[in-house]
């Protein structure tokens, strides 16, 4: 149930994710240039989940997810940070097929 490149083994409700490189800049919905140094209110993080305990039931790996970055306990596995978190801590799976609604999200 993990990467075949990683030698670990989820436990439980476990998942272990990949938090998506954050650029130094972001745009609006508008196209405006948001500066990295822009301090913004709590923000929500996507990452690839890499891992997933026997005990997962909503998300499968190489699903993106959302979740709270200040609720993460981080792990770093053959040179490369992961983050471990519980699987009723995500708030969202990101969909591909549209028949959720068109939003692309599940919640």
């Amino acid at each position: 149930m993990s990467e075949p490149n990683l030698s670990i083994r989820m436990l439980h409700d476990r998942v272990l994710v990949d938090v998506d490189a954050v650029g130094t800049e972001r745009r609006s919905g508008g196209g405006i240039l948001i500066p990295a140094t822009v301090q913004m209110g709590r923000r929500l993080t996507w990452a690839k989940v890499v891992a997933i305990g026997p005990n997962v039931r909503s998300v499968e790996v190489d699903d993106r997810v959302l979740f709270d970055p200040e609720d993460r306990a981080e792990v770093e596995l053959q040179a490369k940070s992961f983050v471990l978190m519980r699987e009723r801590d995500l708030h969202a799976v990101a969909s591909t097929a549209t028949a959720d609604g068109g939003t692309g999200l599940y919640l």
